[in-house]
């Protein structure tokens, strides 16, 4: 009897014991999950039935200095999915309503496999109409499947501009852990030319649209209506130097040939016009581009991804011609009064050719004739370390600092240059090429612009550059970017001697004059580079009005022949179109939108 009440009492006290002690668990993790972790426990019930949508914020627009839109937002719709609820059965109906190659949805989700599964990665951008009707249709039988309403780059002013404005793109997972904070998988970023530049001013900030939604995720309403939603804050327009006009008249010059134009305002360094043949079509990078197009940019001969405005450096030919006179004048090793005799050669270890007779020349006449042999004297004077030393206070054989990416330096050779390739009896003969602009030297076209643009201004400017400065999308107002100062420190009169002879080859009887204007005077310098890859590259620098500087320009075209004949026609259309214009009553400059008096006025060269 005993045995049996022991034995019911301990079952008792055990079950009590674990009862009391379950309840106490019980008890205990309610208190931990509703007070101590409850803003935890929070946010996951929330998430089963709030969802928050990404507001996408557009992006900045790009105007010209006259405040016409060359860039501009377009809406596109944009297919995504999220993995977490999606079921890949339906891979292959989706590849085929896309009209993609099989395996290209696995292939994106695998390149977003690190990320959160909760996050939608897009999978194709602009889809058409005909896509998002079947998806409406089709919605309740793909989970994880949506679209958003995106943005795509529009280009309304019929200009090219695609070494300019440059692209975006996908981000790329590397540029995601870089900017883990700014990006998710998906975001499109600037990837080349002021897009890339300028990201922080473009992109804006990103907003949220709360929604609620059931068990499969499908939105049934929004969220509180609405009142947590964060709105999207657009990016800041971008107010360019570029005038549409000059921009247009140079691309369209340049169809059919391979080179590049730089047009500059002298007096602020704002780059007016900046063109690289061949281009390619931004309109293509809208959307995801195709391997072919891709491919067929990459496999190209003639190099259209190539920006040659920035990146090629040439041998400038006779347009450093100027350069060497300044600094044969600067040092006092020649004057204005100085001749040398042109017998059509000049002997100095070997024989240099010129391209006549010339007969006796003083500088200005040298540089209205292009006169081969005196330059050949003249540098033998200016000697390796003065060259060197003027061709970089000018720019040239480095860079300027172009608010883009991709600048080449060009290459100025010095004195231990040619002692490293022959020993310390380098041949002095090699000086001669170099005073014509040949051997070693190379520059690219926009370090041309830039030093014409100093000579017009007499050694005075700023960093060339293609952005004035932005509008504020808080305040509205335009905030213009300051570019640094630059002053060769050259006398004036020096520079009057120069440009009296670059006067006179375009209003002379110099080797431009088949461009010469009733209405307008141009000044310029022609030149022919030999090309060891085929023809001459043609070459042609020059500003207008010559009084009153208001435009500099560059110009090479590759593998065609002379300056006169190929480059210097491309000059005259540029000028004509920048100067024509300023000078309509009714034109352009008087006819614009509000925009004008918010940009045109404000100095961005301090």
């Amino acid at each position: 009897m005993s045995t049996d009440n022991f034995g019911s009492d301990a079952r008792k006290s055990i079950l009590y014991f674990f009862i009391v002690g379950s309840i106490c668990v019980i008890i205990f993790r309610l208190f931990q999950m509703q007070i101590l972790e409850y803003k935890t426990y929070n946010e996951k019930a929330e998430d089963n039935s709030v969802k928050a949508v990404d507001v996408t914020p557009l992006r900045g627009i790009f105007y010209d200095r006259n405040g016409n839109i060359l860039v501009n937002n377009i809406p596109a719709y944009t297919l995504r999915i999220t993995p977490a609820y999606y079921n890949k059965k339906l891979n292959k109906t989706l590849e085929d309503v896309l009209n993609v190659k099989p395996g290209y949805i696995n292939h994106i989700l695998y390149e977003n496999r690190l990320y959160s599964k909760y996050i939608p990665i897009r999978i194709k951008r602009g889809i058409d109409f005909r896509v998002v009707s079947w998806l409406e249709e089709n919605s309740e039988f793909l989970p994880g499947v949506d679209y958003i309403v995106d943005f795509q780059r529009g280009y309304p002013a019929g200009v090219m501009g695609s070494h300019i404005f440059g692209y975006t793109k996908e981000i790329s997972p590397q540029l995601l852990k870089k900017y883990k904070n700014l990006y998710k998988p998906g975001d499109y970023i600037g990837y080349t030319g002021l897009e890339k530049s300028y990201e922080k001013y473009l992109r804006g900030e990103k907003g949220a649209d709360y929604v609620l939604v059931d068990s499969k995720q499908r939105e049934i309403g929004k969220f509180q209506d609405g009142k947590d939603n964060v709105p999207a804050e657009n990016g800041d327009d971008l107010i360019l130097t570029i005038d549409k006009d000059v921009q247009k008249v140079a691309e369209e010059a340049f169809i059919g040939k391979r080179g590049a134009a730089v047009a500059i305002d002298p007096k602020t360094g704002g780059i007016l016009a900046l063109v690289s043949s061949p281009q390619y079509d931004l309109n293509q990078f809208s959307y995801v581009t195709s391997k072919d197009y891709l491919n067929k940019l990459y496999t190209d001969p003639e190099k259209p991804l190539f920006d040659r405005a920035i990146m090629s450096a040439l041998p400038p030919g006779s347009t450093f011609k100027p350069l060497v006179a300044i600094a044969a004048l600067d040092q006092g090793l020649i004057t204005p009064q100085t001749t040398f005799n042109c017998p059509g050669y000049f002997v100095y270890g070997r024989t240099f050719k010129c391209d006549a007779v010339h007969g006796t020349l003083n500088v200005v006449h040298a540089i209205e004739k292009s006169c081969n042999v005196f330059f050949y004297n003249t540098i033998l004077r200016v000697g390796l370390d003065n060259l060197d030393r003027y061709a970089k206070m000018f720019g040239l054989g480095r860079k300027t600092g172009i608010d883009i990416d991709g600048e080449e330096n060009g290459f100025i050779p010095d004195k231990n240059y040619y002692i490293k390739l022959y020993g310390k009896d380098w041949p002095r003969s090699i000086l001669c090429s170099l005073g014509i602009g040949q051997g070693e030297i190379s520059v690219t076209p926009l370090q041309e612009a830039q030093y014409v643009s100093l000579i017009a201004e007499d050694g005075k400017g700023y960093t060339p550059h293609l952005v004035k400065g932005y509008m504020d999308k808080e305040t509205g107002k335009f905030v213009p970017f300051k570019y640094k100062k630059i002053n060769v420190n050259v006398r004036k009169e020096i520079f009057d001697i120069v440009k009296k002879g670059m006067f006179l080859v375009v209003n002379g009887n110099g080797t431009a004059a088949s461009i010469r204007l009733k209405n307008i005077q141009i000044a310029g310098k022609t030149g022919t580079a030999q090309n060891p890859h085929g023809k001459d590259d043609a070459w042609f620098i020059g500003f207008a009005p010559f009084d009153n500087p208001q435009i500099a320009v560059a110009v090479i075209v590759e593998n065609v022949g002379f300056g006169a004949t190929y480059a210097a026609p491309i000059v005259q259309k540029m000028i004509m179109a920048y100067l024509d214009k300023k000078k309509t009553p009714q034109g352009e400059e008087n006819n614009l939108p509000d925009l004008k008096t918010k940009i045109l006025g404000a100095s961005v060269a301090n």
